[in-house]
């Protein structure tokens, strides 16, 4: 993919680019290189993040299957394999086409895929891809019987997923999702690859509590893998066991091997773990840390946005060149950590007190004591920590590496 000045955040007049060229250019994300606003993503800490997730993995006996959603990124998927996950994670046939096309090997679809067109493109994605593995969700025989109307030339993989009362998808009790999983093993169309859940939209922060949901759900999980293998429902050589968020994704991780007559492969599907935020899930993977006693030592902060003072209208606010088109506002504001008076390269941590207290599409707020005793300019630079990289990385098209210096060394691109 070639970058060039049509893409927010590249140099107006630079000449267009192939990825890998990046590094050469010499650019400095504080020499007035690139425009701002800008998201960037600092290397120790992705690098720092990676191998981080494969030892948690590996100590826990399990395979890593990292939401692709989180970044749409080729560059990251590729990382992310080298750091050995198994494979990749997708919500829908479009996005998994993505990954297919950047080298992805295996794939899980973790949700529902109900439409004749996205079930034919999956039909036609294996066929073009035999060694391709890429099971997707069942939660009603509404479903199986749409796969099979459609007489696609082979059986396609599927995992019944069990859900919460009041959350989303997924089978509310257990009869129902055996049931299901009697249905699917009688179908000709498709074959029961093994149990999905998802437990992060529950988690709130107190142990206790987080630790009884995930233990109750994941009962539940073991309960219906143990009464599918006993019943012979199950139609591959192993079992894949999946669940996994990134808020509490360590209660979730010792408990996806259930013994079972055949082999079993669990599959976590963390995916923000890889840039981590300054918000939302750092406030929950502290209570992870804790949980695994590397408190201090854990997943760090990657994603960044960096803005430029653009008006001082009043003691104590500064209007700040980035807005929601920008960063991500929909899990809480990003949090100002860095700043950088203008014509220097020297970097510093923000007061406590400064915060941001509004965004609009193309503007934020920043506040702080009149009597703080750092005082702003105009021109002056503001490295923002974002919360949830979701919807950070889907208003980027791409987005530099750069190291602790904010010297740009590689660059990654995105398909939203």
């Amino acid at each position: 993919m070639l970058l060039d000045a049509s893409l927010k955040g590249y140099p107006f007049t630079a000449a267009p680019l192939p990825v890998e060229a990046i590094a050469a250019q010499g650019w400095h994300l504080l020499a007035d290189d690139l425009p701002l606003p800008l998201a960037v993503i600092r290397q120790s800490a992705l690098r720092h993040n990676l191998g981080w997730m494969r030892r948690h993995v590996a100590e826990a006996g399990i395979e890593l299957a990292p939401h692709g959603k989180t970044t749409m990124s080729p560059e990251l998927f590729a990382e992310q394999l080298r750091a050995g996950a198994w494979g990749l994670t997708f919500a829908t046939v479009w996005q998994l086409r993505q990954g297919v096309a950047a080298g992805v090997p295996r794939a899980l679809i973790a949700n529902q895929v109900t439409q004749a067109a996205d079930l034919r493109e999956l039909a036609r994605l294996r066929t073009a891809h035999p060694a391709l593995r890429a099971p997707f969700l069942v939660d009603d025989p509404a479903q199986v019987a749409l796969v099979e109307a459609l007489h696609l030339p082979e059986p396609l993989e599927v995992l019944v997923e069990l859900g919460l009362d009041g959350g989303r998808t997924g089978c509310r009790h257990h009869d129902a999702a055996l049931a299901l999983a009697q249905r699917v093993h009688a179908s000709s169309a498709l074959r029961l690859a093994g149990i999905s859940t998802y437990e992060g939209l529950w988690a709130s922060g107190d142990d206790a509590q987080d630790a009884a949901m995930v233990a109750t759900l994941m009962q539940r999980v073991h309960d219906l893998a143990q009464a599918c293998d006993a019943a012979g429902y199950f139609d591959t050589d192993e079992v894949l066991i999946t669940a996994g968020g990134s808020a509490v994704f360590d209660l979730v991780s010792r408990a996806l091997r259930p013994t079972l007559r055949r082999p079993v492969r669990g599959l976590l599907r963390s995916g923000c773990y890889l840039t981590h935020d300054d918000g939302f899930y750092r406030r929950l993977v502290q209570r992870v840390d804790h949980r695994l006693g590397c408190d201090g030592a854990g997943l760090r902060a990657a994603l960044e946005v960096w803005a430029v003072v653009q008006s001082l209208p009043e003691p104590g606010l500064a209007l700040l060149s980035v807005g929601k088109r920008d960063a991500s506002a929909d899990m809480g504001l990003p949090v100002p950590r860095w700043f950088s008076p203008a014509g220097s390269r020297e970097v510093h941590p923000v007061p406590t007190s400064w915060h941001l207290s509004a965004m609009n599409d193309q503007h934020a707020y920043l506040r702080w004591e009149v009597a703080s005793p750092v005082t702003l300019n105009i021109g002056d630079r503001i490295g923002l920590g974002i919360s949830h990289p979701c919807t950070t990385f889907d208003k980027w098209r791409w987005m530099p590496l750069v190291d602790d210096a904010y010297a740009v060394i590689e660059a990654i691109t995105t398909r939203f």
